[in-house]
């Protein structure tokens, strides 16, 4: 079984791939956070939206907790167009829905698209160059 102690496996990919990393705050009650937490598990979560992230072309995406601290990472195709996807994304079925449904628990405007909620961060250090 994965954990943050065991670490957690990564998919390769036979083509190059480039990621994303976000950041988004949640509000700082542990009951919200248990229930943000809950409607992302397997039993929980919306298909529909997990098919629009996968249409619009991202690989894999990834969020992390730290206390109400979100850490997400998107693994994408080397020609992925970040802007032109998340414009797609937001038209998809249920997604607004589905933003808004999260709105609760979040430190961001309710009404702000995923990608003007979840903040990109700068990386600043890496081993492999």
């Amino acid at each position: 079984m994965e954990t943050k102690a065991s670490g957690y496996k990564s998919k390769k990919y036979d083509f190059p791939t480039k990621r994303y990393c976000q950041t988004l705050d949640l509000k700082n009650d542990p009951q919200l956070i248990n229930e943000y937490v809950k409607r992302h598990s397997a039993e929980e979560h919306w298909p529909i939206v997990r098919d629009g992230i996968r249409e619009v072309g991202i690989l894999e995406m990834e969020i992390y907790l730290f206390g109400n601290r979100l850490f997400m990472i998107v693994e994408t195709p080397l020609d992925f167009d970040w802007d032109k996807a998340f414009s797609i994304l937001a038209t998809l079925p249920r997604q607004a829905e589905w933003e808004e449904y999260m709105s609760v628990f979040q430190v961001a405007d309710p009404n702000a698209a995923s990608n003007e909620k979840w903040q990109l961060m700068d990386r600043i250090f890496n081993l492999y160059e």
